[in-house]
């Protein structure tokens, strides 16, 4: 097992690009352990964690790339600024993440949310998508 401590700093390119799927919470981890798709195996003891398509390691013509898994969301098509910060107030108000993906909010799947979202009235549909949410600018 080979044991990654950072991402590469200089991806080679045009080689055999080899995923490594994992998701999203253990990907927010600094240790941790998990399989590529052509079956090497990988332990984790990083200073910061990674994130989605970042190479990691690299092997006789093929880089090992991160591939975050995809997860059901809920998304919520946003109309107008006052809606905007109504919705992020009331996801926020839950202590949840949310992605913004152009005029769409995109939250992790949860019933809290749902019912929130259902007592509100707040139309929302249901997808599956790798979720990328809004990074904390500080930790409780």
């Amino acid at each position: 097992m080979d044991i990654i401590r950072a991402p590469l700093s200089v991806p080679e390119r045009g080689v055999l690009e080899v995923l490594l799927p994992i998701d999203r919470h253990t990907l927010a981890k600094r240790r941790w352990r998990a399989a590529a798709e052509d079956g090497r195996e990988f332990g984790f003891d990083l200073a910061e964690p990674l994130h989605d398509g970042i190479p990691f390691f690299h092997l006789a013509g093929a880089t090992y790339l991160i591939a975050q898994q995809r997860e059901p969301v809920l998304e919520i098509s946003l109309a107008t600024p006052a809606e905007s910060a109504r919705l992020g107030w009331l996801i926020g108000n839950l202590h949840f993440s949310l992605e913004l993906a152009g005029s769409v909010i995109r939250i992790a799947d949860d019933s809290a949310l749902r019912q929130m979202l259902t007592r509100e009235h707040v139309h929302f549909s249901e997808a599956s998508r790798v979720f990328h949410p809004f990074r904390p600018g500080h930790v409780h």
